[in-house]
């Protein structure tokens, strides 16, 4: 990226000035050397959704920050509906909810490498993975909807999940405001088969190690002690999710001109948060958001099934379960007044600080896990919120390393074969039904995640607690 377009605010910070239809500054989180790998496109994108009508203080970009579909990944924005705010399908990305979940299993590492190959076999023979990937369940028209209504609590109460699991979950396992109604035939058909499914691309389960701690006290808090292994779900809402965001693009496109709004971007597409088509996509979004929050239920049922088949006596506990591609309303300070924001974040997580009112009583007086996961093969970490994320971009903070070269560029430079060869030489075994997949996925595809995950910190958008390393990884 140009620097001669930034003014430097300091050693993590850049500054996008308003120009041309901006209405509020643009931010990008990067120290020096992420910043001037970041691709032009994302100047352009952040820029451009400074330009969307009720945008409240600025358009943020987070260190892992690359070129999306309308919005950067990894781009932050709140809307006020008060000042004709707008909701972006964009803004959310097409795989909503897409989040983490991460599990504690108790075990020392030895256990686990001990029992390597047999735990990866039965996990990925349990566990669908893939494209158009499967599974057991199939819902019906009614359990669609309860689905939909219910989220992880629907999963609880049908046997495929715990209780105990649904104060870690954001939004206690359900999202309020869900209207099934609103989500297409279309939609529904493509999911019917696909809870407790992993899908492809960047997805996985990844069993792994703690290797490092950062802070003592935070990782007693989480339950997080060095050289025991934990297990971690990365998934979303699979083909009910792609469908509402494809559909209410399409719909977004017409809503805007009609509302006559300008947009910079035709992929920036949006409505009126108080609008018809607005409040449409909200209730379908929010049912969006509850079908990842079943799915990731589900799958950790199902590695629970797996873990305790393999180890009797184990027994996984939740620690956090977080998504990153959601539109929420919140409250924050819009021009210095308490206000509900609808925040848009798109390859971001929530990150709230210590105190806020939504963590489980166990977890407040630390902050809220941040789960940043790495690409296969390296390192992955927990954070936790810190205070000055809410100034900082809303209490947002990154959710992984970022890609650095497409998937197309990914599949010339490596074969599947050849990463599967190193990581097994590492240690990591890897258990995926797509070669190709592999390939694209490859850690050199992505930033160094340990570069981004500290330049969150310097920025004051989360804090380290601990450092992962893979053991075990199942891919689509």
């Amino acid at each position: 990226m140009d620097l001669t377009r930034l003014t430097r605010v300091d050693s993590t910070t850049w500054r996008i000035e308003p120009h041309g239809a901006m209405r509020v500054p643009a931010i990008i989180y990067a120290d020096e050397s992420l910043i001037r790998d970041i691709d032009d496109k994302v100047y352009e994108q952040v820029s451009n959704v400074a330009a969307l009508p009720g945008i409240v203080r600025a358009s943020y970009a987070m260190p892992d920050a690359h070129w999306g579909y309308g919005f950067p990944i990894g781009g932050v924005a709140a809307f006020d509906p008060n000042e004709g705010g707008v909701v972006s399908a964009g803004g959310v990305g097409f795989d909503i909810s897409c989040g983490v979940r991460t599990m504690l299993t108790g075990l020392p590492v030895a256990d686990i490498l001990a029992e390597q190959r047999p735990l990866a076999d039965e996990l990925f023979r349990q566990i669908p993975a893939g494209v158009g990937s499967k599974g057991s369940i199939s819902l019906e028209a009614d359990q669609m909807d309860a689905m939909l209504a219910g989220g992880a609590r629907w999963a609880v109460d049908e046997g495929w999940g715990e209780a105990r699991d649904l104060e870690r979950i954001e939004e206690e396992g359900a999202m309020a405001g869900a209207q099934p109604e609103h989500v297409s035939k279309r939609a529904k058909e493509r999911q019917r088969r696909e809870m407790g499914t992993l899908g492809s691309g960047n997805h996985y389960l990844e069993v792994q190690g703690i290797t490092e701690i950062y802070d003592a006290a935070a990782a007693e808090a989480f339950g997080l002690k060095q050289e025991e292994a934990v297990v971690t779900i990365h998934c979303g809402s699979r083909g009910l999710g792609h469908q509402i965001g494809t559909e209410f693009l399409k719909e977004m496109v017409i809503s805007a001109e009609a509302a006559g709004i300008e947009l910079p971007d035709r992929e920036l597409a949006c409505a009126p948060i108080n609008s018809e088509v607005g409040q449409r996509y909200l209730g379908a979004m929010r049912a969006g958001i509850n079908c990842a929050l079943a799915n990731r239920e589900i799958l950790g049922h199902y590695a629970r099934r797996v873990f305790r088949h393999v180890f009797p006596a184990c027994d996984l506990k939740l620690l956090y379960d977080v998504s990153h591609n959601t539109c929420k309303v919140e409250p924050h300070s819009a021009n210095g007044e308490p206000c509900g924001l609808f925040v848009h974040r798109k390859g971001a997580t929530c990150a709230f600080g210590p105190g806020h009112p939504s963590l489980p009583e166990a977890l407040r007086s630390i902050g809220q896990p941040v789960l940043i996961g790495g690409s296969m093969g390296t390192s992955s970490y927990i954070l936790a919120g810190t205070a000055s994320s809410e100034e900082k971009a809303f209490s947002s903070a990154c959710h992984g390393a970022g890609r650095a070269m497409s998937r197309h560029a990914a599949l010339k430079r490596w074969s599947g074969r050849m990463i599967l060869d190193e990581l097994t030489a590492q240690g990591i075994l890897i258990r995926s039904p797509s070669s190709r997949g592999v390939a694209e996925e490859a850690p050199g595809a992505y930033k160094d995640v340990g570069v981004v995950v500290a330049a969150a910190e310097h920025a004051g958008l989360a804090r380290r607690i601990a450092r992962l390393r893979p053991l075990i990884c199942i891919k689509g």
